[in-house]
């Protein structure tokens, strides 16, 4: 396997300051900005120093829940949820123009994420607004977001997991069981290696045909950096460098 060059990208901004270690090893990111965690500070901060790294920025906002850490669902009305996303983009998009950076896309976090992937009308409020500013959506792999994102001319990047084990419904394994995380080098590297050659071996052992544009790493996992570093090594040995 030679020449092959993947993306990966990892959420930032979130309070773990790992950043500086890790913009080095990846490609793009996704900012929070202010739902879940992040303040105008740390945005700037961030910003700056993805700039300085060259990588690709996205948001990443959640609903407004700093609380719990924006991985609970909420329960909020359309309009409200819509007005804080928008909020929460707008106030980075505010610094990028000042930085003279373009926003390459949009990542929501967490729970929106998982619950905006199907449901339809959670998805419908996160696709008219990145329509709006006319950029990418990060979005999982197969999910109703993705399909009406395509049908409503939004561009997609399809996106997995390396640091998170796979249902056979290609839903990510709870946090609330012990096997959710992959903690492990070399089981990080068996996983990536199954999905460049497009499958998912499920924790019930089931072999999924996959497809991506785009990887991701969690920033607030406590072993982020040393995974990413051993990953690096791994990949360049066969040929596989990171964009």
């Amino acid at each position: 396997m030679k020449n092959i060059k993947i993306d990966i990208n990892a959420d930032v901004g979130e309070g773990i300051g790992n950043e500086s270690e890790l913009f080095p090893l990846i490609s793009s990111c996704n900012i929070a900005c202010g739902g879940h965690a992040g303040d105008l500070d740390s945005m700037l901060s961030v910003v700056r120093l993805a700039k300085k790294n060259k990588l690709k920025i996205g948001a990443h906002p959640s609903f407004p829940d700093k609380k719990n850490f924006g991985r609970k669902k909420m329960s909020i009305s359309d309009e409200k949820l819509e007005k804080s996303l928008r909020d929460q983009i707008e106030s980075l998009t505010s610094i990028l123009a000042k930085e003279n950076v373009k926003l390459n896309h949009i990542k929501p976090h967490g729970a929106l994420y998982n619950f905006g992937s199907n449901d339809e009308q959670t998805a419908r409020i996160i696709i008219g607004i990145t329509k709006e500013i006319k950029t990418k959506l990060y979005v999982p792999y197969s999910s109703l977001i993705s399909k009406i994102s395509i049908k409503e001319g939004v561009e997609i990047c399809n996106e997995l997991f390396i640091d998170r084990n796979y249902n056979s419904d290609l839903s990510l394994v709870s946090r609330d069981n012990s096997n959710a995380l992959i903690q492990n080098s070399n089981e990080m590297f068996k996983h990536v290696n199954n999905i460049i050659n497009n499958k998912i071996i499920t924790i019930d052992d089931k072999e999924i045909s996959v497809c991506f544009d785009t990887l991701c790493i969690h920033g607030d996992n406590p072993n982020a950096v040393k995974l990413i570093k051993e990953l690096h090594l791994k990949l360049n040995a066969i040929g596989i460098e990171i964009l």
